[in-house]
């Protein structure tokens, strides 16, 4: 599928199987996390799915005139994504994704403690940053500018809503993420006790003409 077709487009329900898709083959540092999650809803029922049902009007796909190859998405306010994970999105997986008892030992235990403890997402240092977002693309489709366009088109969604500041948290071991971030303007919000992620924030300005490059496959939110 050559990449010149691709274009950037809201998200459709329709794109769910995809949606999933791009998550789990990027999950493990912007690589294939199969071999860590056994379970494939496991990560697109964290940092996925949520966000498209929970806020679809900012949840946007790249389309290569087959499928969804990327998504952006996110909440224009973190406490009020918190609240509807724990009161009306959590619910409905418990059966699925048990919250493991005692300290977690595998991967997957990990990522389920994080299910189970939403409000994690609210850090008291970036309060003023209220937005987040997630952003994967598949390998095919980094290095073409579509992380760019991703990003400028959700923040204009933030900026059309109200919204000024927006933060997400990276896996601080993934320097080519990191280094898109710093392309498009984003800098660290310290924290006291950011355990494995760093947070960067930026305004929803939108993108300068300097910022340039594609998406080298991060992991945002974790």
């Amino acid at each position: 599928m050559t990449t010149s077709r691709a274009r950037i487009r809201p998200y459709r329900p329709s794109d769910r199987d995809a949606l999933f898709d791009i998550c789990v083959r990027t999950g493990d540092g912007g690589g294939d996390s199969r071999h860590l999650y056994p379970d494939p809803e496991l990560l697109p029922n964290i940092f996925a799915a949520p966000y498209a049902e929970l806020e679809p009007e900012l949840a946007f796909v790249v389309d290569d005139g087959d499928r969804a190859v990327g998504y952006v998405l996110g909440t224009a306010h973190t406490p009020t994504f918190v609240r509807r994970f724990r009161d009306t999105w959590l619910p409905r997986l418990a059966d699925r994704h048990p919250d493991p008892a005692g300290e977690p030992s595998t991967p997957s235990e990990v990522m389920l403690r994080l299910m189970h403890t939403p409000e994690r997402m609210l850090v008291p240092e970036i309060a003023d940053h209220p937005a987040h977002l997630h952003i994967d693309l598949l390998p095919s489709h980094q290095r073409f500018g579509y992380g760019r366009e991703l990003m400028n088109v959700f923040l204009a969604a933030l900026a059309a809503r109200g919204v000024r500041r927006v933060h997400l948290g990276m896996v601080t071991a993934n320097t080519g993420a990191r280094a898109f971030y710093d392309r498009l303007g984003f800098s660290v919000l310290p924290v006291a006790d950011p355990g494995p992620l760093t947070y960067l924030g930026r305004t929803t300005g939108p993108l300068t003409d300097r910022d340039a490059g594609g998406l080298p496959g991060p992991r945002a939110g974790r």
